[in-house]
């Protein structure tokens, strides 16, 4: 079956976050805190909702005062700020744009965090992202959508990410080509542009 498009993950595969702040992390702490008890639901209700900080205090029923929600602010942005390409992810996806398959992100993330994407990769042929579809990988939904954007069926389309379950086991399932990226070298792909040969390879 030929190739005809190509998804991957965005975080740890084709981007990197330079200065880890978790500021979303830390108003869930901050509702610990204040006796708020986790839930199991919590990550997933943040992944799968068009939240800001101040939005996801209000879902989470979290008191923030001005001046933390400040600093929380500030600390997203020089997040978002830190946040870069891996050299590899911009060499392969120019590469597989020039032989003419289409190149999707699909990614598990807070809203604000489309934005560095969009920046750095400006030239993808779709971006989908957990909060606008309303389901987290490894849901099919997800992955549906990516194929729709993509133009293609499941088995025309080879995915990989730094998550052997989110990337690489639950595209399989639903009728893709997962594939792992372990930068590691330990087991899967070691780099993207090797991922990229192969995927060129096959085609």
């Amino acid at each position: 079956m030929p190739i005809a498009a190509v998804i991957f993950d965005a975080f740890g595969t084709l981007l990197q976050i330079g200065k880890g702040l978790s500021p979303y992390k830390n108003i869930i702490k901050l509702g610990i805190e204040q006796g708020r008890r986790p839930k199991a639901s919590d990550v997933i209700d943040l992944l799968s909702k068009p939240m800001d900080l101040r939005q996801a205090a209000d879902f989470y029923g979290i008191h923030v005062s001005s001046r933390y929600m400040y600093q929380l602010e500030s600390d997203l942005q020089r997040e978002l700020a830190s946040i870069q390409a891996y050299p590899d992810g911009i060499a392969a996806v120019a590469g597989l744009k020039a032989f003419g398959l289409k190149v999707i992100v699909c990614s598990n993330l807070a809203q604000p965090y489309a934005l560095p994407i969009e920046r750095l990769y400006p030239e993808l042929d779709g971006y989908v992202y957990s909060f606008s579809v309303g389901a987290i990988k490894p849901s099919f939904e997800i992955y549906d959508r990516a194929a729709q954007l993509a133009g293609a069926s499941p088995r025309e389309i080879w995915m990989i990410g730094d998550s052997e379950r989110c990337d690489c086991a639950g595209p399989t399932e639903f009728g893709m080509h997962g594939h792992f990226l372990d930068r590691t070298g330990v087991t899967g792909y070691r780099s993207l542009d090797e991922f990229a040969l192969a995927v060129l390879r096959a085609r």
